[in-house]
């Protein structure tokens, strides 16, 4: 519990400062005198980093050991976010959350590695459920706070919070994950390629990456959009936006205290379906003309719907190479993370096109079969 703890504060502080941009980009569209569409680059610049950073952190967490790496990836996340606070211009706020982003990654799939090698399977998805409510209340307190602090003393009080929790954090880490004893192997390319290819010789895995890259793409490649999405809902403004992302994190909440039932009811599969099936349908109903607070309760049953399907996949994940968790969690997490980073640059050029109500029917459909295709593909192999 002591480790999960920790590990959670780690994972807290990584979801924190990721969904920080998301409610306030109208905000600092105007502020630094660019277009919304450039300003929900601000999220790409923190999630594509994340994603493709990992090719190198999952070896080095297997070679020095997820803990150390924990550490290491807590301090230079809270440099880039101190940097994403003072930075006078739009491309060095940019240069801030490239940052952030790049070591962020080195947070979250390492810590389910460490959890994997220490809970056994029959136990391992509540664990990573337990792990997961700490992601779920950084990503809720990131976006409702952002929204709200953002309109009373503007973003960039939002970036020096996010930086301020991170750096206390980062402190307890240092102290209480020094006690984790990890053996250290080589770090090399070759050693790192041989890694991979044990990750890649089981068959599952470009399932479970696929699919986990789709949610990224389709779940939450549209958070950027909340804002001006509720203004043609009858929403104000950030703290509206802020409120609705935090409600899909609440049904990540809600998920986390019906898990172990869950499992008993519907088993991994069933759970797989049932989560994509619901997260789609709360999508659908946003293409139609209703109020905000329904886009706002569609978000709510997204995000339970979003974690039934995403936990299954976590927990798959760590066995798909026992020898070198690490790695697949890397590579788990760069699949997922590269989702979100493609999804506001198609999404910007799609409803630019077409429109919001169109982008979230074809969203919508889309999630709705994602967990019925994924549950067979990977239960084939």
């Amino acid at each position: 519990m002591r480790l999960i703890f920790l590990l959670g504060l780690a994972g807290f502080a990584s979801a924190f400062s990721l969904r920080t941009t998301d409610p306030m980009l109208t905000l600092i569209a105007d502020d630094l005198g660019v277009t919304v569409r450039q300003a929900a680059l601000l999220a790409s610049a923190y999630t594509l980093p994340y994603a493709l950073m990992q090719i190198v952190l999952g070896p080095v967490g297997d070679a020095i050991g997820k803990s150390r790496l924990v550490r290491l990836a807590l301090s230079v996340l809270t440099v880039g976010l101190v940097l994403s606070t003072i930075a006078p211009s739009y491309g060095t706020v940019m240069a801030g959350r490239i940052l952030a982003g790049a070591f962020a990654g080195g947070i979250i799939p390492a810590s389910m590695a460490l959890i994997g090698d220490r809970v056994p399977y029959e136990e391992r998805q509540i664990a990573i459920s337990r792990f997961l409510l700490a992601v779920i209340l950084g990503q809720m307190s990131g976006s409702a706070v952002s929204g709200a602090l953002a309109e009373a003393f503007g973003w960039r009080a939002v970036f020096g919070l996010s930086a301020g929790l991170t750096a206390l954090i980062c402190a307890a880490s240092l102290i209480g994950l020094a006690r984790e004893v990890e053996t250290r192997s080589p770090l090399s390319i070759a050693e790192a390629q041989r890694r991979y290819a044990t990750v890649l010789t089981n068959p599952a895995s470009l399932f479970v990456f696929a699919t986990v890259a789709a949610e990224g793409l389709l779940i939450f490649g549209v958070f950027p959009f909340v804002a001006p999405v509720l203004i043609e809902h009858g929403a104000a403004g950030a703290f509206q936006a802020g409120l609705t992302i935090a409600a899909f994190a609440i049904g990540g909440v809600v998920y986390s205290a019906v898990v172990r039932r869950l499992i008993a009811s519907l088993g991994q599969w069933g759970m797989m379906k049932a989560g994509g099936l619901a997260a789609g349908l709360a999508y659908l109903v946003i293409a139609f003309p209703v109020p905000w607070p329904v886009v706002s309760l569609a978000f709510l049953v997204a995000g339970f719907g979003f974690y039934m399907l995403h936990n299954t996949m976590q927990t798959q994940a760590t066995e798909l190479a026992p020898t070198a968790r690490g790695s697949a969690l890397a590579l788990f997490a760069s699949s997922f993370f590269i989702g979100q980073g493609i999804g506001p640059v198609l999404y910007g050029y799609v409803s630019t096109h077409t429109g919001f109500a169109p982008l979230f029917l074809g969203v919508g459909a889309l999630t709705a079969g994602l967990g019925f295709a994924s549950a067979r593909l990977i239960r084939r192999r």
